[in-house]
This record gives C-alpha cells, sequence and structure tokens, in this order.
C-alpha cells in the first residue's frame, strides 16, 4: 500500500491492484470491491448475501507464467457483522449499504490502498468498475455535485450525463483527480430511468457504518477533538433550540442559505456551546450516530443538519493563522507543493468547502485570521465564524466579510440590471412597439425583463427587498439567477421580433405592386370587396404593433384575388361597411403606392 493511502502515480492509467472484481458462484459478476488490507475487501452490500461466499477476483494484480497472464482468485465472505444493507430513512433516503469482506487467503500488502478522508464538494474523480463486457475494468470520470440525503452520501455526475456508473461498478473504489487517492466506494447508479447520476459513500460515511475501517482510513477527521459533543441531542436541558435551528439551518445550505454565517457563543455559556457542538457532530459523516442518521429521533424539529453538511471544523482558540491554513489545506486535498504556503495554496484551489472555525476571536492573531477566512469566501466557500464576545474583531469580521463583499455584489447586481435594461431591455421595448409578439419566447422574455426593470428600481431607491442593511438583505443569488434568466430569455426574443419585423417590411413590399397590378387590369371592373381586402391588408400592416401573422393572412387573401381573379367575380354592391381608412392611405382606384 502506498504510505499516504494513494494508488500511485505510475498505475493511475492501468487496473489499480486494489480493484476487486466480485462474483457470485454461478459465475456472474456481482459487483466491484476495494482491498484494504492483505485479507478485507470493501464493498456494498447489495452486491453480497449475509451469509453468501463469493469468489475476490484480482484483475489488476501482476500474475503470469507460461500459461499467460492469469487472475487472482480468492473465496471471500463476510466479516463478522460487518454488514449494513441499505435501509430508508422516515424520509426515504438512502442508509447504509456497506460490507466488509474477509478474505480466506491474504494478498500482497502492496496491493492494498486505504480511504482518505477529504473534502467532498466539486471534486473532479474517477470511479472505476467491472461492468459486463469490460473483464479488465472501466474508469469513468465525474464530479462530485453535494449531499443526498440524511446519511453522507454524494452525488456524482458522470463527465457524460449519458455514461453513469451500471451493474459491476456498485462497490467499485473512486479515486479523486487532484490526489490521486481513493475518498469512497461507489454506491449504485440513479433508478431513474435516463437518470444521469451516481452514488458514492465517502470515507468517513464508511467509518460511520463500519467503524473497524478506520484502521485502514488516513487523514486527519473533519472536526477538532474540542468540537466534538458526547452525545447528539440526549441533554436537552443543553440545547438551545432557537440557536440550533440556525445552526441547522446555515448548515443545510441550499438556495437562500448566507455564504457567511457568524455567531456568538461566550465562554461562560454552557448551553450555547453544547448547542454548537451537537450541531457539529451531526453534520459531520463520521461522527454522527448511526440512530441519529436513521431517523430523527428525539431530537427537536428543525434542529438537525444532514450528515455532510460540514467538511471541517476547527477551534481556533491559540493557534496560528499558519497553523489553521495548514489545517484547511489538509481537508481541501492540497498535498501537492507543500513548499508553497497554505495560503497561496489555498487561494489558487479550486475546490471549496463548508468551514466552521471556533474561537475566531481567540486564535494567536484573529486580524489575520479573520484575512484568511476572506480569502475562502472570496473563492467561494461558506464560512461559519464563531465569536467569544461581540468585540472589535467581530466587528472586523462583519465589515470583511459580510458589509463590503454585500455591497460590493449590490454593486455589480446593479451595474448587471442596468445593462439588460438598457441595451436588450431597450431593444426588445423597441421591437415590441412596432411589432406584436406571440408564444412564449416572448412571453418570458417580457416577464424576465419586469423582473429587472423592478429590482433595479428597489435596489436603486433601497426600497422593498433592499431596505435593511446590505448584511441583513435579501439572498443576492436569487437576484442573480433572475439576471442569468433574462440575459438567456432576452436574446432569443429580440431575435424572434427581428424576423417578424424583416417579414413585415416584406409584406409592405409585396402589397404595393400587387395593387398596382390589381389598378392596372382592365379586366377586373370595379370590385368592392377586392377594395376592402386591399384595406385591410393595408392597415394590418400599418398597426403600431403589426400583428404579423394576421397582416399575412390579409396580404396573402389580396395576392390570390389579383393571382386568381376569375375565382373572384366583381362586384356591384359594396360589402359590409368597414372601418374608414387611416389618414394618409390611397383611395382604391386613384393610384399611387402605400409607403
Amino acid at each position: 500500500m502506498e504510505a499516504d493511502g494513494g494508488i500511485g502515480i505510475g498505475s493511475s492509467l492501468a487496473t489499480p491492484p486494489w480493484a476487486v472484481r466480485i462474483r457470485r458462484a454461478n459465475g456472474t459478476i456481482a459487483g466491484s470491491g476495494i482491498l484494504l488490507s492483505a485479507d478485507r475487501v470493501l464493498t456494498c452490500a447489495h452486491v453480497v448475501g449475509r451469509e453468501e461466499e463469493v469468489t475476490a477476483e484480482f484483475v489488476g494484480a501482476a500474475a503470469g507464467g507460461s500459461g499467460g497472464f492469469a487472475v487472482p482468485e480468492v473465496a471471500a465472505r463476510v466479516t463478522g457483522d460487518a454488514y449494513r444493507p441499505e435501509q430508508r430513512d422516515r424520509n426515504g433516503d438512502p442508509v447504509g449499504d456497506v460490507a466488509l469482506l474477509e478474505l480466506d487467503s491474504p494478498r500482497p500488502a502492496s496491493e492494498a490502498t486505504a480511504l482518505h478522508r477529504v473534502s467532498a464538494p466539486g471534486r473532479r474523480v474517477r470511479m472505476f468498475g467491472f461492468p459486463a463486457h469490460y473483464n479488465g475494468g472501466l474508469w469513468l470520470p465525474a464530479t462530485i455535485l453535494g449531499g443526498c440525503g440524511r446519511d453522507g452520501q454524494v452525488q456524482l455526475q458522470a463527465a457524460d450525463p449519458g455514461v453513469v456508473a451500471r451493474p459491476g461498478f456498485s462497490g467499485g473504489g473512486v479515486v479523486d483527480l487532484a490526489t490521486d487517492r481513493v475518498i469512497g466506494m461507489v454506491l449504485a447508479r440513479s433508478r431513474e430511468k435516463g437518470g444521469g447520476f451516481s452514488f458514492m459513500s465517502p470515507a468517513e460515511t464508511v467509518v460511520q457504518h463500519l467503524p473497524e475501517v478506520v484502521a485502514w482510513t488516513v487523514g486527519r477527521t473533519a472536526v477538532d477533538e474540542e468540537l466534538r459533543s458526547a452525545g447528539s441531542g440526549d441533554d436537552e436541558a443543553l440545547l438551545d433550540q432557537p440557536f440550533a435551528e440556525r445552526l441547522a439551518g446555515w448548515l443545510r445550505g441550499g438556495p437562500g442559505a448566507r455564504q457567511v454565517k457568524i455567531s456568538l457563543v461566550p465562554e461562560d455559556d454552557r448551553v450555547r456551546a453544547a448547542t454548537l457542538r451537537r450541531a457539529i457532530t451531526l453534520a459531520d459523516r463520521e461522527l454522527r450516530s448511526r440512530f441519529s442518521t436513521g431517523r430523527p429521533s428525539l431530537d427537536a424539529p428543525d434542529t438537525v443538519p444532514e450528515a455532510g453538511g460540514l467538511d471541517l471544523a476547527v477551534i481556533a482558540t491559540g493557534r496560528s493563522t499558519e497553523e489553521i491554513a495548514e489545517r484547511i489545506a489538509g481537508r481541501m486535498g492540497l498535498l501537492q507543493h507543500l513548499e508553497v504556503p497554505a495560503a497561496e495554496r489555498i487561494a489558487a484551489a479550486t475546490v471549496t468547502i463548508t468551514l466552521v472555525v471556533d474561537g475566531v476571536d481567540a486564535a494567536a492573531d484573529p486580524p489575520s485570521l479573520i484575512g484568511l477566512l476572506g480569502l475562502l469566501v472570496a473563492r467561494g466557500s461558506r464560512v461559519l465564524l464563531v465569536f467569544r464576545s461581540a468585540g472589535d474583531h467581530s466587528a472586523r469580521a462583519r465589515e470583511e466579510l459580510l458589509l463590503r463583499p454585500a455591497l460590493e455584489r449590490r454593486a455589480r447586481l446593479g451595474e448587471r440590471l442596468a445593462r439588460i435594461a438598457g441595451g436588450p431591455g431597450r431593444e426588445l421595448d423597441h421591437l415590441m412597439a412596432r411589432v406584436s409578439g406571440e408564444g412564449e419566447p416572448v412571453e418570458k422574455a417580457v416577464d424576465a425583463l419586469i423582473h429587472v426593470i423592478t429590482a433595479r428600481a428597489e435596489l436603486t431607491a433601497g426600497q422593498g427587498a433592499f431596505a435593511v442593511r446590505p448584511e441583513d438583505g435579501p439572498d443576492l443569488a436569487r437576484y442573480e439567477r433572475m439576471a442569468a434568466r433574462a440575459e438567456h430569455r432576452l436574446p432569443q426574443a429580440i431575435a424572434s421580433l427581428r424576423e417578424l419585423l424583416v417579414r413585415r417590411d416584406e409584406l409592405r413590399g409585396e402589397l404595393g405592386p400587387y395593387r398596382r397590378l390589381y389598378e392596372e387590369s382592365a379586366a377586373l371592373g370595379e370590385n368592392l370587396a377586392a377594395d376592402e381586402l386591399y384595406l385591410t391588408a393595408y392597415r394590418l400592416l400599418r398597426e403600431r404593433p403589426c400583428r404579423v401573422p394576421a397582416a399575412e393572412a390579409a396580404v396573402r387573401t389580396f395576392r390570390n384575388l389579383v393571382d386568381r381573379p376569375e375565382e373572384h367575380p366583381a362586384a356591384t354592391e359594396a360589402p359590409a361597411p368597414a372601418e374608414d381608412p387611416p389618414p394618409g392611405a390611397p383611395p382604391p382606384h386613384e393610384g399611387g403606392t402605400p409607403t
């Protein structure tokens, strides 16, 4: 096994030696596994039966001979009670589906790998499995999207949505591209028809269900020892329920959740401190108890975050900014170029994390720590800062991490809304005054423009949702999504209206010549019906806004009369009275071409 739990750069394109193909007694491939030690294989519980004996095949092992390459085969079965079949909690979310197999005979220790603890969000990974028709195994690239349910599982999106983990991948390893380390196990693909997602149990979730796997798991745990709760919610006397609800809401994230949260937990407030530790413990994949993941239990409603709600929780008391930066960089998997300061590695990173820092104002250098956290926020990470008192450091954090970014973001939003309203918005309005657009694209564009104009007016005047302090204001991400919708929809509607305007001008160009042809035809004689058809087409083409489909139908009717006069005998009496022609319209039989 690699000393640090990696799979080895040299083998990254080959079938990894730790990859196990699991075959049933009838010869069918049941799934995949990960060799964690000389005699232990991690896999999914649905791959093997509780009492079933299977064959573990080591496709990537270096075995040969005069007869050619031979795949080593070893009988295996579930070890002890290390078997957690998939269950559904009361929310309908999947829980478990992990198992540990014991081999009848050991493999070389050099073939094994370890599970590596690392933050999950946004990571580019590769999953390895043994689907049908790929005897040597198959790599599939994917990206971790986010959490899935209360168990700490995460969702993977394949690079090609049509290529997801298929039967044979379950139990396979998931390798982080940045570190080349195994960070989790493939669970299953989405069951929805045409679904493009797969799922993974990160290392911490595996350890939560199978504590014995901690022996083959490397990397520091996500939560510092001082921030762990002895019990999750079992002592209601030490629960500040409103505070717990706010913490759980922030840790759940989702639309509308703030990127930065600042909380106050005084040194002598045992209840508030216990509530914070409880929330951190429940939000960690590895520390959260099986009872809490299986159902909400006796915890107060709305106080339980999902497992995986945080990626790292550190205690800052007495620690230097450099030490905390190294802790953060390690959790983010920034393990290359260790000679470069951790803050610089963090600044260049593409992954983001959800971070809790307790005791910011008790750190060795609070101002520099706040600066480090500001760097994370600027890169997109979510941060909860906990202070011991509402002093200068807390005020500085509010200024640098809440107020200033909010003002800058508001300014950028205002400029963006102004560009939309003054550019494509103005053009859309101008076109709609000339031609009438019908259909969903135009209707959606108009609706989007109305929202943009309304939001811009409220933002400029500091009214409506923007009447509060910037740091306490509305979720700007919602307004940014609204602006993005307008930027997408307005050009589509503008293109549609431009086509209608071109068609209107073409119809105007057709009507005049056909009018002259009609007047020059001595055989026609006087035809009051034809005169009415012409005036109808003329009037429709001069309307503002012009209803182009109706005008086109009227022009076509008049054109057909001119082209086939025998189908339209001359009328001796005028039809029912029509509207007077618009001012400036040439009356029938008096020459002239409409303009």
